[in-house]
């Protein structure tokens, strides 16, 4: 699987760790940065990846910051990404089976590389499952997504 991934200081460390378990594990990663610990802003990075995604470059993509949370609430302002923050394994597979979700956003510093691994793997080996309910819900976000990015909240 292609997949795209970025952090931003916090995660600097956890994400190279990541990127040597996913390669290896036969995954093909396009790293969007940061590339040191120096402090940057999450922002910055969480964007790249979810355009990626969108842009069809990758099939999904990895955030991680510090908590999870800013680069979530990030990624999920792009039309037509579904980020969770996951730490565990359960939402991280649920999220993409029932949710569709494109984008996993860990927390480096709530986490370690184990676990860490143990999501990522959980993430990248599930599948949307297409059920009749999960789809008519997907829909319902999808039409709400393009609710308000045209400008129009009701």
């Amino acid at each position: 699987m292609r997949i795209a991934i970025g952090s931003d200081h916090a995660g600097f460390e956890l994400k190279q760790e990541l990127i040597k378990y996913m390669r290896s594990i036969g995954h093909e990663v396009t790293d969007l940065g940061t590339n040191s610990s120096d402090p940057v802003d999450y922002p910055d990075y969480a964007q790249k990846v979810a355009n990626a995604v969108v842009a069809g470059k990758v099939e999904r993509g990895i955030i991680l910051c510090g908590s999870g949370v800013g680069a979530s609430v990030t990624a999920n302002k792009i039309p037509g990404i579904r980020a969770g923050t996951c730490h565990d394994t359960y939402s991280a597979h649920q999220g993409v089976e029932h949710d569709d979700m494109n984008v996993l956003v860990l927390g480096a510093r709530i986490i370690g590389l184990e676990l860490a691994k143990e999501i990522v793997t959980a993430f990248l080996g599930a599948r949307f499952s297409g059920e009749e309910r999960h789809v008519r819900r997907l829909n319902k976000v999808k039409a709400i997504e393009a609710r308000y990015s045209k400008g129009r909240a009701e």
